[in-house]
């Protein structure tokens, strides 16, 4: 299938890019997302390694179109929150053990 990633026309199949990703490992997925085998891959890192670009050359539309028209499944945005990154502190209340403290972080 032709397609224009970043003003540049490649000629994309789908055995192709499952060779591409083959031995590759996904990073963490925190917005658009593409399963390529039994793994979820953001589309830009699928768009890096396909094209060779830099992730910032280029739209994740872009990479979503593509990998839609080779019959991949695409998603919007992660099935939940990732553990442990970029999120607000676990808050819990603690009033019943403090005696009416309040809210302690952990």
């Amino acid at each position: 299938m032709r397609c224009v990633i970043a003003r540049y026309p490649f000629e994309l199949t789908k055995a192709g890019v499952l060779a591409s990703m083959k031995g590759v490992r996904p990073e963490l997925v925190t917005g658009a997302s593409v399963t390529i085998g039994r793994r979820r891959y953001p589309v830009k890192q699928v768009g890096r390694v396909i094209t060779r670009q830099d992730p910032r050359d280029f739209t994740a539309g872009e990479v979503v179109r593509a990998m839609t028209g080779l019959g991949f499944t695409c998603h919007d945005r992660p099935e939940g929150a990732p553990v442990g990154v970029g999120g607000p502190a676990l808050v819990h209340t603690t009033s019943a053990l403090l005696g009416g403290a309040g809210a302690v972080a952990v």
